[in-house]
């Protein structure tokens, strides 16, 4: 509660503003005896407020914007009691609240704190300093309660989206298949789980064939998000349906160009039928970069015919691309755009990107990571080549053939 004095002590320390600013103060008083009062209790204390004087809550209402603080007589002749102070808390959301009672009415500025006021003031019991202290102390009071609510409602919301997007994220579908999948997805945006870029995997024929998709979106915010969802959901069941391979593609063009918002948005996507046994693959690009495929020392990008991308030219067919894979102990690296444009690093060119070759590069070290912890190694190296976190999305995927 504020400090409250009788008389105004000049010899008493002015207080200044919070780094220059200046309150603006509604007081809401019918008796223009209290408000001259007022107004002059805060003049001798040289407050930073711009005080407005209105007589009844009908003149208040329509002068609530703006206004930083509340000082209200609870006996209005349109609105007395608690009755009033309800109104403002209605009306002029965010804003401080002082209520001011008289002497015999103290247990009414206790209710109308209880009520959602930051402060009482008894009238005629305050003195200009304590007057101007309780304004600042109600402000911050409501500025500090406005935070943690807006905190609060953040936290809940960034929950209940990570709930949603926790359970829209992949989960392949790798029953009897003698390989290992590795992954790894980052979003561009800070702080969430799902961006534009998609991806997922599914084993047919006893495990003897694998499905794989990855794509992206352009752009990696919410509203690429739903889309890139929508059609890894798309390919997820038209490889279960059984869809010849040729026509997946157009599908999923088709599934883009009656979901998406603008004519502006397009996606790439890479998809391979991989035949494990025989160690071979039908890849298709729709503008997507080239698969690498890793055996030992060997690191090359895969020769694959690029395709345009999905949204551009709806219809256009899209030729597979026969790919042998090599003796036992290769591994198949997929990946999103995300992490080949950052910045090839400090010693590049200004303004190189690291590209497919330089990707390459990062790959033929000795130091490269084991399959397990390669996808996030990437994701890293990428970061480090850019100087810092990527803006882009990056989605990896590396396929790994279990041996023995």
């Amino acid at each position: 509660m504020a400090d409250l004095g009788t008389t105004v002590d000049p010899r008493r320390r002015r207080i200044g503003p919070f780094a220059g600013e200046r309150i603006r103060v509604l007081l809401v008083e019918d008796d223009p005896g209290d408000a001259f009062l007022v107004r002059e209790l805060l003049a001798e204390a040289d407050a930073p407020f711009d005080v407005e004087i209105v007589q009844t809550m009908r003149e208040a209402r329509p002068r609530f914007s703006g206004v930083q603080c509340v000082l209200l007589d609870l006996g209005l002749p349109d609105a007395s009691g608690l009755d009033g102070l309800r109104q403002v808390l209605m009306s002029a959301e965010g804003t401080a609240v002082c209520v001011l009672t008289g002497l015999e009415d103290e247990h009414l500025g206790i209710a109308a704190v209880a009520e959602g006021a930051q402060d009482y003031l008894v009238k005629g019991s305050v003195d200009g300093a304590g007057l101007s202290r309780a304004v600042r102390y109600a402000v911050e009071r409501k500025r500090a309660d406005e935070n943690a609510r807006l905190l609060r409602e953040s936290e809940l919301r960034q929950a209940e989206s990570a709930r949603l997007e926790w359970g829209l994220l992949p989960k392949p579908l790798m029953d009897d298949v003698s390989a290992d999948l590795f992954s790894i997805y980052r979003p561009g945006r800070d702080r969430a789980l799902l961006g534009g870029d998609f991806f997922d995997a599914i084993g047919v024929d006893r495990g003897a064939r694998l499905h794989l998709l990855i794509g992206d979106v352009c752009g990696h915010g919410v509203d690429e998000a739903p889309l890139g969802v929508a059609l890894r959901v798309a390919w997820r069941a038209l490889v279960l349906a059984g869809v010849p391979e040729d026509q997946i593609l157009p599908s999923l063009e088709q599934v883009l160009v009656s979901e998406r918002r603008s004519d502006e948005l397009f996606a790439t996507v890479a998809v391979a039928t991989v035949d494990l046994a025989a160690g071979t693959a039908r890849i298709r690009l729709a503008g997507h970069p080239p698969p690498i495929l890793l055996n030992g020392d060997r690191v090359e990008p895969v020769d694959v015919d690029p395709g345009l991308v999905l949204g551009v030219m709806p219809g256009l067919h899209r030729p597979a691309s026969e790919v042998t894979l090599g003796p036992p102990g290769w591994s198949l690296l997929l990946y999103t755009d995300g992490l080949i444009e950052g910045a090839a690093g400090p010693d590049a060119v200004a303004g190189e990107r690291l590209g497919v070759d330089g990707l390459c590069r990062v790959l033929e070290r000795p130091s490269r990571a084991r399959p397990p912890e390669l996808p996030a190694w990437l994701a890293q190296q990428a970061e480090a080549h850019n100087g810092g976190p990527v803006s882009d999305d990056i989605a990896v995927l590396l396929l790994s053939p279990r041996t023995g």
